[in-house]
């Protein structure tokens, strides 16, 4: 990139990753949502995330881990010297990252918001319902198929991006897009938070989703994709009324409360 120092340079790539990965996580997961997913029986379109806009920052961040961990083989090294236990040990790595950034997002939603983004409890080994080994196979699978098949076009698109400097204004415009899509979602989020502090449960978020849209078809209205809080009722009512329907989870410290009774 010229005229611009290293620093300016990388951080430009990453904010370019960090787009394409946010936005082709967000596709992958709204049809495998849609398509796949047993936990959506009435195969409804379903807005994946807790934002409003096509983007998983999940996906996002898991892109730049895999595309700076997939050059660990190449460090230091010239093509002779890459091995293949060298790239092996780089998937697992990468494996190994996913997984622990899948649970640091999982559990700062528990956390902090009182909200379950997705739920792996009904999988076998699982962690608080965030990570299990199922899905860290799965996160290494992705990662090896990332390295031999999908790497070699994130390169081309990263030396696309480095020679047409002028994109640079997209990506600025999505990420103004992203900070008000994130403060909406966010004031949804906090009301959720005070509906959870004050019943003391943990919210399990797709699933009020899913019953917020059955609602909206079942009064014959057009299910909202994008809007996807943004009832016909207050949210607070839909909450209250769905408490056992739709499978809040106990907060962890009653959970210990009522085993010590």
């Amino acid at each position: 990139m010229n005229g611009l120092s290293e620093f300016e340079a990388g951080f430009l790539i990453i904010t370019f990753l960090f787009m394409v990965g946010s936005m082709f996580g967000w596709t992958l997961e709204l049809f495998f949502r849609r398509f796949i997913s047993t936990k959506n029986p009435s195969r409804k379109w379903i807005n994946p995330g807790f934002l409003v806009g096509p983007c998983l920052p999940l996906y996002g961040f898991g892109l730049i881990v895999l595309f700076l961990m997939s050059l660990l083989p190449y460090v230091g090294q010239d093509m002779n010297g890459i091995t293949a236990s060298r790239v092996a040990w780089a998937i697992i790595a990468m494996g190994v990252l996913m997984t622990v950034l899948e649970y640091i997002a999982g559990l700062i939603f528990i956390k902090g918001m009182k909200i379950k983004l997705w739920d792996y409890s009904d999988e076998w080994g699982n962690l608080q319902g965030i990570i299990c080994p199922k899905f860290s196979v799965i996160w290494t699978v992705l990662a090896a198929a990332y390295y031999f098949f999908v790497q070699p076009y994130v390169i081309i698109l990263v030396k696309w991006f480095a020679d047409n400097i002028a994109f640079s204004f997209v990506v600025g415009f999505f990420y103004g897009i992203l900070v008000i899509d994130f403060c909406y979602s966010m004031n949804v989020v906090g009301k959720i938070r005070r509906f959870a502090v004050e019943n003391d449960v943990v919210v399990k978020y797709e699933t009020l989703k899913q019953e917020i849209r059955l609602e909206t078809d079942m009064i014959r209205k057009r299910g909202r994709f994008i809007l996807a809080f943004n009832p016909e009722r207050n949210l607070k009512s839909v909450m209250e009324e769905s408490l056992e329907k739709i499978g809040f989870v106990k907060a962890p410290h009653k959970e210990r409360k009522e085993h010590k009774a």
